[in-house]
Formats: C-alpha cells, structure tokens, sequence
C-alpha cells in the first residue's frame, strides 16, 4: 500500500527486517548459540524480541528457562555466529523503494538495536550507508527498544523534532519505542508497509 509520508522532514528507519531482512540470519544464529549452551530454541518468541540487543536477549533467555548462562559469552557467540551471515540478507522493497524516493529530500536515518560493527557491515554491504544521515546503534543508548532512547537519538542527530519524524518497524517492541518516542510509526508485515 502507499503510505503518505510528506508531513515528516525525517524518517527513521529500523534495520533488522524493516529495511534488510535479516531475520533468518538472526535465528540461525540464535539457534547454533542455543546447540552450544545448551538452551531452547523457539523460533517464535526470539523473533518476538526483534530489536532488542543480543546481551538483553540472553538476559531474557536465564529468566524464562530458569538457567544461568552468562549473558556477554552467548551475546559475543550469537554475535560472531551472525557476523557469518551478514551477506544472505536481502534488502526489503518496500522500504527501500521510500529510502531511494525521499533521499536528498528529506533527512534519513537508521534507529536499530544491533550492534555498531554488525549494523555499519550489513548497511556497507547493501549500499544504504551513504544513503543515511544518521545511524543509532545498540551502543549509542543505554535504554534500548521499548524505551524510546533510539528513536530520539535518531531525531536528534537528523536535528528534528520527534513530532517531524516518521519511524518504520517490523516488531511490537520497535513500534512501543517509536510511539512512546512521540513519533508516528508505519509497520512493515510481510513486504507491506501498513500505516
């Protein structure tokens, strides 16, 4: 569907499965961690979690199993294991096509829970980087998605008001973090965008 976006002098994109569908490569890596540490693996609710840091999800991993594993051993495992896969994501359409149409026109920005080396390889490898105005990463904030911290940063390193940006998300907790950022957020599901 075409989405309006001519009100917004900024628009903020998330990465993982917004603008490069990442997400097989995430879960393939998540489920080689789980084999070496010895966790469960549902595809699900990891996926659930898009957009959230690796080292918050393995947090998240010794709650709901009741297991100790430390958190910064599977988040550099899961990091590395994904480092691997950088080059089978595929770039989005949809949102691509609204990146190619507004850039020079309006500011540009990447707001994602990824890591810095992670994120900056993958946006190299699509041609976006040059693209971008801005790029927040999981380094960049100490309050990650839902917290609004991303996308505020995002406006603020484009020189915007939050009110003026747009955010595009795939998951439930990137949408909470844009609304809660004050800014109007369209979902991509299944290559659409839906406003």
């Amino acid at each position: 569907m075409a989405v309006d976006v001519s009100g917004y002098k900024g628009l903020i994109f998330d990465m993982d499965g917004t603008l490069i569908d990442t997400m097989p490569s995430h879960l393939h890596a998540w489920e080689q961690t789980a084999t070496q540490f010895n966790f469960p693996f549902e595809q699900e609710w990891i996926h659930s979690l898009g957009g959230m840091p690796t080292r918050k999800v393995a947090m998240q991993l010794n709650e709901r199993y009741h297991i100790d594993i430390d958190p910064q051993k599977v988040a550099d495992t899961k990091t590395s294991l994904f480092r691997t896969l950088i080059e089978e994501g595929s770039i989005i359409a949809c949102t691509f096509q609204i990146l190619k149409e507004f850039y020079g026109q309006k500011k540009l920005a990447i707001g994602t829970g990824s890591n810095q080396e992670n994120a900056i390889k993958l946006l190299e490898f699509n041609g976006i980087l040059p693209m971008l105005d801005a790029v927040v990463t999981a380094a960049d904030v100490e309050n990650h998605k839902p917290n609004p911290d991303t996308f505020l940063l995002a406006a603020q390193r484009l020189g915007l008001e939050p009110k003026d940006c747009v955010v595009f998300e795939d998951t439930e907790i990137g949408k909470q973090a844009a609304l809660a950022a004050g800014m109007a957020c369209i979902m991509v599901v299944n290559g659409q965008l839906v406003a």
